[in-house]
């Protein structure tokens, strides 16, 4: 992992305290105010430009993992995200709905490097990650009707204004960036020189939103400070439970270690970028929910590197009972 990329959680850190700290002075929350939509953009644009689209197809040479994969991501998470947060957000609807749009957002880029780090079915993750994108932009706003409705305000035309500016203007901008370099340098100067470059100015951008968020409404949580320790607890018994689930299903299903690798972190994984450049915009009245799924980025890197020990555990002791099959067999 580069620098940047393997230290996320430190930049994300060093950015709610220095968002924080430059709040206090006069003058600078509306300023932060104004670039946290901007900075979002921008990271958008960077995970949709290195986002291979024309693997959607290809996808399907796996009916068990991508099939598995989506109901997983697209109906038990969402429901698990209900669950959770009537359990422990009730009093809290901001956080519920917070909660929901981080759990309902599967990943589209940082679970590769966890799949490749503990030996796991990259290309078949990598299939994977263009469904993960069109379906979340597709459900989202159904999600977000379904179980968040009675929680907090939610115009449909805010809604509806939210994708199409944070997530449809950024990957037809990206895509038509992509096509061109391609076109113009090729298609292996794209992924070595242009693409590699993405990943290093995702997280400075995502740092700087962050930043600015905090010094716009940081003083929410300078007066509720429990607030974001409270969110912890569900997130973190998300990851527990769907690892689970995970390891039940691949064995039902008779996964191979590399394939079950690739299926947990399809189903860990979240998008919380994405889901807070929505909050932003979609609930402007609402500062709590997008600061709630900050704690996406401050959990998500740590508890996947402790997964990924967890594969990497397992794949050494030979207690996965069923070997990798040959790549002939693997369509």
């Amino acid at each position: 992992m580069e620098f940047v990329e393997k230290y996320q959680t430190v930049f994300v850190l060093v950015a709610i305290i220095g968002g924080l700290a430059l709040g206090q002075l006069s003058g600078v929350p509306a300023i932060a105010d104004s670039l946290i939509l901007p900075f979002l953009m921008v990271m958008l644009f960077g995970a949709f430009a290195g986002m291979p689209l024309s693997k959607l197809r290809s996808a399907f040479g796996n009916r068990r993992v991508i099939g598995s994969s989506l109901l997983v991501n697209f109906v038990w998470s969402p429901l698990l995200a209900v669950v959770l947060g009537a359990a422990f957000l009730r009093d809290h609807p901001a956080l519920w709905v917070g909660l929901i749009m981080l759990l309902v957002t599967p990943c589209t880029d940082w679970y590769l490097i966890f799949t490749d780090i503990a030996d796991g079915d990259v290309p078949l993750a990598t299939a994977i990650l263009p469904y993960n994108l069109v379906l979340q932009l597709l459900l989202l706003p159904v999600y977000l009707y379904a179980f968040a409705g009675e929680l907090v305000e939610l115009p449909l035309e805010l809604l509806i204004e939210s994708v199409v500016l944070v997530l449809i203007v950024p990957l037809v901008l990206a895509g038509s960036v992509r096509k061109g370099l391609v076109r113009w340098r090729g298609d292996q100067w794209f992924r070595r020189t242009f693409a590699s470059k993405l990943a290093p100015v995702q997280i400075v951008f995502l740092s700087l939103a962050i930043g600015a968020m905090f010094a716009s409404q940081g003083q929410i949580i300078v007066d509720n400070p429990g607030l974001l320790a409270l969110l912890a607890v569900p997130v973190i018994l998300f990851y527990a439970i769907n690892l689970g689930v995970g390891f039940g299903i691949g064995r039902i299903l008779s996964f191979s270690y590399a394939e079950m690798v690739c299926f947990n972190n399809t189903i860990l994984s979240r998008n919380s970028p994405t889901a807070l450049a929505i909050a932003v915009v979609a609930f402007p009245h609402e500062p709590l929910i997008p600061l709630a799924l900050v704690i996406g980025p401050l959990l998500e890197l740590p508890l996947l590197g402790l997964i990924a020990r967890i594969h990497q555990e397992i794949n050494g002791r030979d207690w996965w009972p069923i070997g990798t099959p040959p790549m002939s067999d693997r369509s």
